[in-house]
């Protein structure tokens, strides 16, 4: 239907903005409270200019807010609800990692009784 293609494109815009593990990295600090950049910056382990400019590709997608006090800019999320939406996106990984690793596990027990199987007919 014609009149969904804008709800998905908006969609797809947003998912785009988290398309960045240092932008996912904060935002999950973010959903805990308010943080400055400097202290963000600390906490994920990345230079302030290079979190700057992620978390300003999540402002531009109006994901997250910023408040200046003095020299320090804050940033926080804008919808707590954002919180559910990382807790999905884990649960979903996590998941496909756990199907990932009971496959492997399958493939793994073949190649066993394949080369088991190998062994017994060249004796």
């Amino acid at each position: 239907m014609t009149t969904d293609l804008p709800v998905a494109q908006l969609k797809s815009e947003l998912f785009k903005a988290l398309a960045h593990p240092i932008r996912v990295r904060a935002l999950e600090k973010l959903v805990a409270g308010e943080e400055s950049v400097g202290e963000l910056a600390e906490q994920l382990g990345v230079e302030v200019t290079q979190l700057s400019q992620q978390l300003a590709v999540l402002r531009r997608a109006s994901v997250v807010s910023t408040r200046r006090d003095g020299n320090t800019i804050f940033y926080s999320v804008r919808d707590p609800r954002m919180a559910k939406l990382l807790a999905v996106a884990r649960q979903l990984v996590v998941s496909n990692l756990e199907d990932s690793r009971t496959i492997l596990a399958s493939l793994e027990e073949e190649g066993i009784e394949a080369s088991g199987a190998a062994k017994t007919s060249t004796s």
